[in-house]
């Protein structure tokens, strides 16, 4: 059909410019860090002689292999806490359906409204309290409670889709509530939980509030936060604060561009099986 065909050149194109308009800042800060240190490049063009010792240099002199290891420990951390408390509370609000699931639920959906910057002091002061100040202890359970509504919301959106008639029959199978959700629910759930763990990962990475309220070492900061440091200390050498970026987002591309993929199969896979789940029945 005509209709059709008009419709996945729009989809094509839409697809080709969000590509470009990811790239290009990518490319631009790419070429940068290429031109000779102290240097202020004019633009988007290829230096004539390309310094490629920029990436070494900014490597060494940024610390960036403790500033990496540093941020990965964050997010390695953050992510399965984070995932190891939403999902018994989503399953618990999506399925179960206990007295007062909706004010809960409601809950946690104000988490997802409220500005970061209206809690970043009150998040402060209690980690202050609790003497986790400066320390990635500290940054960890901060991240872990800011991610946390969302993913909530996120897989309670999952559970309530799924037929009770599952839980049911575990159940007349002599399962407990315990393992019914261990080995019915979480199963079914590994495309919400790892769409989410990737999200949960970049957002992580990217962090930046936080990391430098919470923190003042920048070595124990996330990669965002990182960066910030590495500014204001080269910030007036613009080739080796791109070489120095590039370094620390690099191993988050390689992550996304991995699990891309994966990410998408799961995503497909929750938006066809919606609409099947959306018809069950009332509790």
């Amino acid at each position: 059909m005509t209709t059709g065909r008009w419709e996945r050149v729009a989809g094509r194109l839409v697809v080709l410019v969000l590509v470009v308009v990811t790239l290009v800042p990518f490319a631009d800060l790419f070429l940068t860090a290429l031109h000779p240190p102290g240097t202020y490049p004019p633009g988007f063009t290829w230096p004539r002689d390309p310094h490629w010792s920029n990436f070494a240099v900014a490597f060494r002199v940024g610390r960036v292999g403790e500033l990496l290891a540093s941020s990965a420990l964050i997010a390695l951390t953050v992510v399965p806490l984070t995932l190891a408390l939403a999902a018994p509370a989503g399953y618990a609000l999506g399925h179960l359906r206990f007295p007062g699931h909706r004010v809960v639920s409601g809950l946690f959906a104000v988490g997802l409204v409220l500005p970061l910057e209206a809690i970043v002091t009150p998040l402060y002061f209690r980690v202050r309290d609790l003497g986790l100040l400066d320390t990635r202890g500290g940054l960890v359970a901060a991240l872990v409670a800011v991610h946390l509504p969302f993913a909530v919301v996120w897989l309670r959106a999952h559970f309530a889709g799924v037929p009770p008639e599952l839980s049911d029959s575990a159940r007349s199978d002599g399962a407990g509530p315990w393992q019914v959700f261990r080995r019915v629910h979480l199963p079914l759930a590994r495309p919400a939980l790892s769409s989410l763990a990737v999200l949960l990962l970049i957002w992580t990475w990217n962090h930046f509030l936080l990391a430098i309220v919470l923190v003042d070492d920048p070595a124990r900061r996330t990669a965002a936060g990182a960066i910030g440091a590495f500014q204001g200390r080269w910030g007036t050498d613009v080739p080796l604060l791109c070489a120095g970026s590039l370094l620390l987002v690099t191993p988050l591309l390689v992550v996304f561009a991995s699990a891309h993929r994966r990410l998408s199969a799961d995503v497909t896979a929750a938006v066809r099986s919606s609409p099947a789940r959306s018809h069950r029945p009332a509790r």
